[in-house]
Protein backbone atom coordinates (compact mmCIF):
# COMPACT_ATOMS: atom_id res chain seq x y z
CA UNK A 1 0.00 0.00 0.00
CA UNK A 2 1.59 3.38 -1.12
CA UNK A 3 0.16 7.07 -0.24
CA UNK A 4 0.96 10.12 -2.32
CA UNK A 5 -0.22 13.62 -1.72
CA UNK A 6 -1.24 16.65 -3.64
CA UNK A 7 0.34 19.64 -3.58
CA UNK A 8 -1.27 23.12 -3.13
CA UNK A 9 -2.02 24.35 -6.53
CA UNK A 10 -4.34 26.88 -6.26
CA UNK A 11 -7.25 24.61 -8.38
CA UNK A 12 -9.57 24.27 -5.04
CA UNK A 13 -8.62 27.92 -3.94
CA UNK A 14 -5.77 26.98 -1.70
CA UNK A 15 -3.42 29.70 -2.31
CA UNK A 16 -5.91 32.69 -2.15
CA UNK A 17 -4.42 33.81 1.28
CA UNK A 18 -1.04 34.03 0.07
CA UNK A 19 -0.61 37.41 -2.06
CA UNK A 20 2.29 37.36 -4.02
CA UNK A 21 2.24 34.64 -7.18
CA UNK A 22 5.76 33.74 -6.12
CA UNK A 23 5.11 33.13 -2.20
CA UNK A 24 2.31 30.74 -3.85
CA UNK A 25 4.33 28.98 -5.89
CA UNK A 26 7.20 28.73 -2.97
CA UNK A 27 3.80 27.60 -0.43
CA UNK A 28 3.64 24.91 -3.31
CA UNK A 29 6.80 23.83 -3.39
CA UNK A 30 7.52 23.68 0.39
CA UNK A 31 4.64 20.85 0.39
CA UNK A 32 6.35 18.63 -2.22
CA UNK A 33 9.99 19.42 -0.21
CA UNK A 34 8.10 18.66 2.90
CA UNK A 35 6.87 15.10 1.48
CA UNK A 36 10.22 14.18 -0.40
CA UNK A 37 11.47 14.83 3.61
CA UNK A 38 9.02 12.39 4.72
CA UNK A 39 9.70 8.55 3.60
CA UNK A 40 5.95 8.11 4.62
CA UNK A 41 5.16 9.31 1.17
CA UNK A 42 5.92 8.29 -2.55
CA UNK A 43 4.39 10.79 -4.29
CA UNK A 44 3.63 14.53 -4.92
CA UNK A 45 0.51 15.06 -7.37
CA UNK A 46 -0.73 17.91 -9.40
CA UNK A 47 -4.20 18.97 -11.15
CA UNK A 48 -4.10 19.29 -14.61
CA UNK A 49 -6.66 22.35 -14.69
CA UNK A 50 -6.53 26.15 -15.29
CA UNK A 51 -9.36 27.39 -13.76
CA UNK A 52 -10.52 27.29 -10.06
CA UNK A 53 -13.17 24.92 -8.38
CA UNK A 54 -16.25 24.79 -7.65
CA UNK A 55 -16.57 27.87 -10.12
CA UNK A 56 -14.21 29.76 -12.40
CA UNK A 57 -12.51 32.49 -10.07
CA UNK A 58 -10.12 35.41 -11.13
CA UNK A 59 -7.18 33.61 -8.83
CA UNK A 60 -4.01 31.23 -9.12
CA UNK A 61 -3.98 27.90 -10.49
CA UNK A 62 -0.62 27.32 -11.58
CA UNK A 63 -0.14 25.27 -14.83
CA UNK A 64 0.74 21.28 -14.17
CA UNK A 65 3.10 20.35 -16.52
CA UNK A 66 5.55 23.58 -15.64
CA UNK A 67 5.12 23.17 -12.16
CA UNK A 68 5.64 19.29 -12.24
CA UNK A 69 8.98 19.77 -14.38
CA UNK A 70 10.45 22.02 -11.27
CA UNK A 71 8.92 20.12 -8.71
CA UNK A 72 10.90 17.53 -10.63
CA UNK A 73 13.80 19.62 -9.33
CA UNK A 74 13.06 20.39 -5.96
CA UNK A 75 12.33 16.84 -4.89
CA UNK A 76 15.34 14.63 -4.92
CA UNK A 77 13.13 11.17 -4.01
CA UNK A 78 9.29 11.45 -4.23
CA UNK A 79 7.74 10.22 -7.20
CA UNK A 80 5.98 13.07 -9.36
CA UNK A 81 2.77 12.80 -10.69
CA UNK A 82 -0.57 14.53 -12.46
CA UNK A 83 -3.95 13.10 -11.63
CA UNK A 84 -4.47 13.81 -14.43
CA UNK A 85 -3.29 15.40 -17.55
CA UNK A 86 -6.26 16.42 -19.55
CA UNK A 87 -5.95 14.76 -23.14
CA UNK A 88 -7.61 18.22 -24.70
CA UNK A 89 -5.07 20.77 -24.00
CA UNK A 90 -1.90 18.94 -25.69
CA UNK A 91 -1.34 17.03 -28.77
CA UNK A 92 -0.05 13.72 -27.32
CA UNK A 93 2.47 13.40 -29.45
CA UNK A 94 3.45 16.28 -27.52
CA UNK A 95 2.68 15.48 -24.52
CA UNK A 96 4.81 12.12 -24.68
CA UNK A 97 7.59 14.75 -25.53
CA UNK A 98 6.48 16.69 -22.65
CA UNK A 99 6.77 13.54 -20.10
CA UNK A 100 10.09 12.16 -21.50
CA UNK A 101 11.76 15.19 -20.91
CA UNK A 102 10.17 15.76 -17.70
CA UNK A 103 11.39 11.91 -16.47
CA UNK A 104 14.84 12.76 -17.29
CA UNK A 105 14.89 15.56 -15.66
CA UNK A 106 13.27 14.26 -12.41
CA UNK A 107 15.84 11.19 -12.88
CA UNK A 108 13.06 8.71 -13.46
CA UNK A 109 11.02 9.58 -10.88
CA UNK A 110 7.96 10.53 -13.57
CA UNK A 111 4.46 9.23 -12.93
CA UNK A 112 2.32 10.30 -16.08
CA UNK A 113 -0.90 10.48 -15.63
CA UNK A 114 -3.94 11.36 -18.84
CA UNK A 115 -7.51 11.14 -19.14
CA UNK A 116 -10.04 12.35 -20.94
CA UNK A 117 -11.09 15.58 -19.24
CA UNK A 118 -14.09 16.97 -18.26
CA UNK A 119 -13.77 20.84 -17.19
CA UNK A 120 -16.28 22.65 -20.09
CA UNK A 121 -15.54 25.94 -18.92
CA UNK A 122 -11.69 26.15 -19.03
CA UNK A 123 -11.44 24.03 -22.38
CA UNK A 124 -14.22 26.95 -23.85
CA UNK A 125 -12.15 29.75 -22.22
CA UNK A 126 -8.82 28.16 -23.63
CA UNK A 127 -10.36 28.06 -27.08
CA UNK A 128 -10.57 24.15 -27.01
CA UNK A 129 -13.76 24.20 -27.77
CA UNK A 130 -15.59 20.95 -25.74
CA UNK A 131 -16.16 18.21 -27.63
CA UNK A 132 -19.25 15.96 -26.74
CA UNK A 133 -18.51 13.03 -24.72
CA UNK A 134 -18.35 9.95 -27.58
CA UNK A 135 -15.50 12.46 -29.52
CA UNK A 136 -13.49 13.31 -26.37
CA UNK A 137 -13.94 9.67 -25.84
CA UNK A 138 -12.84 8.89 -29.16
CA UNK A 139 -9.74 11.35 -29.12
CA UNK A 140 -8.95 10.01 -26.00
CA UNK A 141 -8.76 6.28 -27.30
CA UNK A 142 -6.31 7.41 -29.58
CA UNK A 143 -4.09 9.67 -27.77
CA UNK A 144 -3.72 6.26 -25.46
CA UNK A 145 -2.26 4.75 -28.83
CA UNK A 146 -0.13 7.59 -29.76
CA UNK A 147 1.18 8.03 -26.23
CA UNK A 148 2.22 4.42 -25.43
CA UNK A 149 3.29 4.38 -29.16
CA UNK A 150 5.59 7.30 -28.33
CA UNK A 151 7.45 5.41 -25.77
CA UNK A 152 7.83 2.43 -26.64
CA UNK A 153 8.78 2.55 -30.80
CA UNK A 154 11.63 4.34 -32.49
CA UNK A 155 9.58 6.04 -35.23
CA UNK A 156 6.20 5.12 -34.56
CA UNK A 157 3.07 5.34 -37.45
CA UNK A 158 -0.36 5.95 -36.12
CA UNK A 159 -3.02 7.27 -38.83
CA UNK A 160 -6.03 7.78 -36.89
CA UNK A 161 -9.62 9.80 -37.15
CA UNK A 162 -8.18 12.40 -34.92
CA UNK A 163 -4.42 12.25 -34.76
CA UNK A 164 -1.72 11.23 -36.81
CA UNK A 165 2.06 10.98 -36.39
CA UNK A 166 4.37 9.84 -38.86
CA UNK A 167 7.83 8.67 -37.66
CA UNK A 168 8.56 10.96 -34.90
CA UNK A 169 11.95 10.81 -33.07
CA UNK A 170 11.34 11.21 -29.91
CA UNK A 171 14.94 10.41 -27.65
CA UNK A 172 15.33 10.10 -24.74
CA UNK A 173 12.17 8.24 -24.21
CA UNK A 174 12.46 8.87 -20.71
CA UNK A 175 14.80 7.76 -17.65
CA UNK A 176 12.91 4.70 -16.63
CA UNK A 177 12.86 1.14 -18.19
CA UNK A 178 10.52 -0.34 -20.62
CA UNK A 179 8.88 2.97 -20.01
CA UNK A 180 7.57 5.95 -18.04
CA UNK A 181 4.29 4.19 -15.72
CA UNK A 182 0.83 5.36 -18.01
CA UNK A 183 -1.48 6.43 -15.49
CA UNK A 184 -5.06 6.29 -17.31
CA UNK A 185 -7.75 7.98 -15.43
CA UNK A 186 -11.63 7.66 -15.02
CA UNK A 187 -14.08 4.39 -14.42
CA UNK A 188 -15.47 4.56 -18.10
CA UNK A 189 -16.15 0.67 -18.13
CA UNK A 190 -16.36 0.48 -21.98
CA UNK A 191 -13.35 2.25 -23.25
CA UNK A 192 -11.05 4.00 -20.07
CA UNK A 193 -11.00 0.43 -18.24
CA UNK A 194 -10.35 -1.56 -21.18
CA UNK A 195 -6.86 1.02 -22.62
CA UNK A 196 -5.72 0.64 -18.89
CA UNK A 197 -6.18 -3.24 -19.59
CA UNK A 198 -4.53 -2.88 -22.73
CA UNK A 199 -1.87 -0.16 -21.99
CA UNK A 200 -2.09 1.31 -18.79
CA UNK A 201 0.30 0.69 -15.88
CA UNK A 202 -2.12 2.32 -13.34
CA UNK A 203 -5.83 3.46 -13.15
CA UNK A 204 -7.77 6.11 -11.04
CA UNK A 205 -11.24 4.67 -10.51
CA UNK A 206 -12.90 7.48 -7.97
CA UNK A 207 -13.47 7.53 -4.49
CA UNK A 208 -16.22 5.25 -3.34
CA UNK A 209 -15.46 2.01 -1.97
CA UNK A 210 -18.63 0.02 -3.61
CA UNK A 211 -18.11 1.66 -7.29
CA UNK A 212 -14.52 1.16 -6.97
CA UNK A 213 -15.33 -2.69 -6.15
CA UNK A 214 -17.53 -2.86 -9.60
CA UNK A 215 -14.95 -0.65 -11.44
CA UNK A 216 -11.89 -3.09 -11.04
CA UNK A 217 -14.36 -6.15 -11.21
CA UNK A 218 -15.05 -4.96 -15.03
CA UNK A 219 -11.04 -3.81 -15.22
CA UNK A 220 -9.93 -7.55 -14.32
CA UNK A 221 -12.66 -8.92 -16.96
CA UNK A 222 -11.09 -6.66 -19.37
CA UNK A 223 -7.39 -7.93 -18.64
CA UNK A 224 -8.48 -11.32 -19.29
CA UNK A 225 -10.09 -10.74 -22.37
CA UNK A 226 -6.60 -9.00 -22.99
CA UNK A 227 -4.58 -12.14 -21.85
CA UNK A 228 -3.09 -9.56 -18.97
CA UNK A 229 -2.78 -10.16 -15.09
CA UNK A 230 -4.79 -7.69 -13.61
CA UNK A 231 -2.17 -7.64 -10.25
CA UNK A 232 0.25 -5.40 -12.81
CA UNK A 233 -1.60 -2.53 -12.65
CA UNK A 234 -1.46 -0.05 -9.69
CA UNK A 235 -5.21 0.79 -8.92
CA UNK A 236 -5.12 3.83 -7.00
CA UNK A 237 -8.21 6.28 -5.34
CA UNK A 238 -8.61 9.80 -4.13
CA UNK A 239 -9.26 10.88 -0.51
CA UNK A 240 -9.96 14.63 0.90
CA UNK A 241 -9.31 14.44 4.09
CA UNK A 242 -9.57 16.88 7.34
CA UNK A 243 -8.26 15.46 10.35
CA UNK A 244 -9.88 16.10 13.68
CA UNK A 245 -9.27 14.87 17.20
CA UNK A 246 -11.84 12.96 18.80
CA UNK A 247 -14.99 14.56 20.29
CA UNK A 248 -15.08 17.16 17.78
CA UNK A 249 -18.16 17.59 15.82
CA UNK A 250 -17.29 16.85 12.21
CA UNK A 251 -20.56 19.19 10.87
CA UNK A 252 -19.33 21.94 13.28
CA UNK A 253 -15.84 22.10 11.05
CA UNK A 254 -17.71 22.08 7.74
CA UNK A 255 -19.76 24.95 9.17
CA UNK A 256 -16.82 27.11 9.45
CA UNK A 257 -16.74 27.20 5.96
CA UNK A 258 -12.85 28.01 5.41
CA UNK A 259 -12.44 25.78 2.71
CA UNK A 260 -14.45 24.92 -0.15
CA UNK A 261 -16.63 22.08 -1.34
CA UNK A 262 -15.89 20.76 -4.71
CA UNK A 263 -19.14 18.49 -5.28
CA UNK A 264 -16.95 15.69 -4.32
CA UNK A 265 -16.94 14.59 -0.48
CA UNK A 266 -14.33 16.08 2.16
CA UNK A 267 -13.39 13.36 4.39
CA UNK A 268 -13.59 15.07 8.18
CA UNK A 269 -12.36 12.62 10.28
CA UNK A 270 -10.12 11.43 13.29
CA UNK A 271 -7.16 9.28 11.88
CA UNK A 272 -8.76 6.09 13.24
CA UNK A 273 -12.13 6.84 11.18
CA UNK A 274 -9.65 8.12 8.13
CA UNK A 275 -7.89 4.08 8.71
CA UNK A 276 -11.39 2.66 8.66
CA UNK A 277 -12.35 4.25 5.69
CA UNK A 278 -8.81 3.48 3.64
CA UNK A 279 -9.16 -0.32 4.64
CA UNK A 280 -12.89 -0.31 2.81
CA UNK A 281 -10.79 1.26 -0.31
CA UNK A 282 -8.15 -1.67 0.42
CA UNK A 283 -11.08 -4.20 0.92
CA UNK A 284 -12.07 -3.13 -2.94
CA UNK A 285 -9.08 -3.81 -4.09
CA UNK A 286 -6.94 -0.30 -3.90
CA UNK A 287 -3.18 -0.41 -3.45
CA UNK A 288 -2.68 3.16 -3.75
CA UNK A 289 -4.10 6.63 -2.16
CA UNK A 290 -3.88 9.69 -3.60
CA UNK A 291 -4.75 12.53 -0.40
CA UNK A 292 -5.73 16.06 -0.71
CA UNK A 293 -5.46 17.97 2.90
CA UNK A 294 -7.47 21.47 2.64
CA UNK A 295 -4.83 24.36 3.84
CA UNK A 296 -2.23 22.64 3.31
CA UNK A 297 -0.29 25.44 1.86
CA UNK A 298 -0.51 27.03 4.95
CA UNK A 299 -0.15 24.18 7.48
CA UNK A 300 2.06 21.16 7.26
CA UNK A 301 0.52 19.92 10.59
CA UNK A 302 -1.82 17.76 8.53
CA UNK A 303 0.32 15.85 6.51
CA UNK A 304 2.79 14.86 9.15
CA UNK A 305 0.33 13.67 11.12
CA UNK A 306 -1.74 11.54 8.49
CA UNK A 307 1.98 10.06 8.07
CA UNK A 308 2.43 9.31 11.72
CA UNK A 309 -0.87 8.37 12.49
CA UNK A 310 -2.82 6.81 9.35
CA UNK A 311 0.05 5.47 7.33
CA UNK A 312 1.26 2.88 9.54
CA UNK A 313 -1.28 0.74 9.72
CA UNK A 314 -0.95 0.12 6.13
CA UNK A 315 2.71 -0.53 5.93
Amino acid sequence: MKFGVFVPQGWKLDLTEIDEPVAQFEAMTAVAKAADADPAWDSVWLYDHFHTVPTPEVETTFESWTATATLARDTTRVRIGQMTSCNGFRNPALYAKIASTVDVASHGRLNAGLGAGWYAHEWRAYGYGFPETPERMARFREAVEVVHAMWTKEKPIFQGKHYQIDGPINEPKGAQQPHIPFWIAGGGERVTLKLVALYGDACNVGRDPESIRHKLDVLNRHCEANGRDDREIIKSAELDVMLIDEGTDPDAVRARGDFPTFGWPTLIATPAQVREHIQRLVDAGIDYVIVYFPRIAYNHEPMHRFAAEVIPAFA
